[in-house]
């Protein structure tokens, strides 16, 4: 699906379809989609070096091939994310252009300021922090205070959140992840995890969805990741996200603020990046017209259409 609304965002903003989606050859001119297409042409050479979170990675691909006029596949050699925290560490030592990331690790902002760096970020989509569970399992809604209770080792039996008489296995995001991040921010607030037992904490989110669907054959296991990753990248087969306070996570719920824990994806830059730049270019870009069309037609909620 996803394909066909990349080839249909190109056929607007390019008027041609790429090679890729079987509609011709590709467009003659690929910056046709950039704010001034008879002074700018993105290439290969002069393309911002991008990085980010790994949920923004399939975001980076379709930027790269509409606005260089090559199919996703084609420009997945450009795209070589290090996840969020350490997106930005890259951003720092000039090992990128244009970060766009979910909220780094708060020491990140401090490394930056003893460093002297001065960033400039906007928010161009809008992002939410769900929690997940094995599809079998009857729990259908979380509470604030149960999510809190059962992350910090108060509450450990499902039975003490409305379903069976079972352990809850709460897995956990490594300490520099997004998703550990908003955990963190969004849900603990200041009230500390509990330490999960060896093999809880993981280091991706695949990995992390993976064990809640599989744990050990049964309904035990309870995890957490971005709304994006869970629903647009069909990740969770056999799952089930839950309802937080009663309000269900989906695009609408997200966009229109109902949701209780929404977080943005920043697009960042060195705030030293001079008006004229690609890199400058391209970040008003993807706040712009176009660029919010392509945030949408690739499935996350635009900040254009968030509350």
């Amino acid at each position: 699906m996803k394909r066909k609304l990349t080839c249909v965002f190109l056929a607007l903003a390019l008027a041609a379809s790429l090679a890729a989606c079987g509609e011709g050859p590709a467009p003659e001119s690929p910056a046709a989609a950039t704010p001034d297409p008879n002074a700018i042409a993105f290439t290969r050479e002069n393309f911002p070096r991008l990085d980010g979170s790994t949920s923004t990675a399939p975001l980076a691909a379709a930027m790269a091939a509409v606005l260089l006029g090559e199919s996703e596949e084609s420009v997945a050699d450009l795209i070589d994310f290090s996840r969020t925290t350490e997106s930005y560490r890259a951003l720092m030592a000039g090992e990128c252009d244009l970060v766009i990331a979910a909220e780094p690790n708060s020491a990140v902002f401090d490394e930056m300021e003893a460093a002297g760096f001065e960033i400039e970020m906007q928010p161009f989509a809008m992002d939410a922090l769900v929690f997940m569970v094995n599809a079998d399992n009857p729990v259908e809604s979380l509470t604030l205070e149960q999510l809190r209770g059962i992350y910090s080792g108060e509450i450990t039996n499902w039975s003490e959140v409305g379903g069976d008489d079972m352990e809850i296995v709460a897995f956990q995001r490594n300490a520099e992840s997004g998703s550990q991040v908003l955990m963190e921010k969004l849900v603990m607030d200041g009230v500390e995890m509990a330490d999960p037992p060896e093999g809880y904490m993981l280091g991706s989110m695949g990995g992390l969805i993976d064990a809640v669907k599989s744990y050990d054959n049964s309904a035990n296991a309870l995890g957490y990741t971005v709304y994006y990753y869970a629903n647009d990248m069909q990740m969770a087969d056999g799952l089930k996200l839950l309802k937080v306070d009663g309000v269900e996570p989906d695009a609408g719920t997200i966009g229109g603020g109902e949701y209780p824990f929404l977080n943005p994806y920043f697009a960042a830059m060195s705030a030293a990046e001079p008006e004229d730049s690609l890199t400058r270019v391209l970040f008003d870009w993807l706040l712009g017209p176009d660029g919010q069309k392509l945030v949408e037609l690739q499935g996350y909620v635009p900040v254009s259409k968030a509350a």
